[in-house]
């Protein structure tokens, strides 16, 4: 994570267990696959460092795997370890180094933790908010520019008078 930007802790479960969408899912790591894209497009437009936590705790024999996947950090703990804890570790940590921490999370007792440690609280709900409000702003955006970027004819870039005056050069009219 590189110092330039506020870091968005996201507790991945959480997030999608609140997300009638994702849980509507049959795959669950397609679930994960889609939360991670649009919480990459979120990071971007919003300008956060973004770590997102997925929770092994129940995996007989897991182990602390780290991936970056379209810029954003993807955990997923180890046997015995919850995403709570390794959130609230890194919350701590990266606190006091003098960053602004945002952690979403629903769980009120991660909630009460990060707070007291100097991070921030998104809940799941104002999270899901949040990413479709930007994802419809980029979605606007980029339609908006492909329409401006498509044709680059010279009558939609000259005044009324001149481009008829032009129009009627090339139709031969004198005028």
């Amino acid at each position: 994570m590189t110092k330039d930007k506020e870091a968005l802790l996201v507790d991945g479960y959480n997030v999608i267990y609140a997300w009638p969408e994702l849980m509507a899912l049959e795959d669950l790591a397609h679930a994960r696959d889609k939360l991670i894209d649009f919480v990459a497009a979120y990071g971007a437009y919003q300008h956060y460092r973004v770590l997102i936590v997925f929770d092994a705790h129940g995996v007989s024999g897991a182990v602390n795997e780290q991936h970056v996947f379209n810029d954003v950090d993807v955990v997923f703990t180890s046997e015995g370890e919850t995403a709570d804890s390794y959130i609230e570790k890194t919350a701590y940590h990266l606190v006091r180094q003098g960053e602004k921490v945002f952690v979403v999370t629903s769980d009120w007792a991660e909630q009460l933790i990060i707070l007291g440690a100097g991070a921030f609280r998104i809940s799941a709900r104002e999270l899901i908010r949040d990413l479709k409000q930007v994802n419809k702003l980029i979605q606007e955006k980029f339609a908006e520019s492909a329409l401006s970027y498509r044709r680059h004819e010279l009558g939609n870039r000259l005044n009324g008078e001149v481009a008829k005056r032009l129009d009627d050069i090339r139709r031969g009219r004198r005028g």
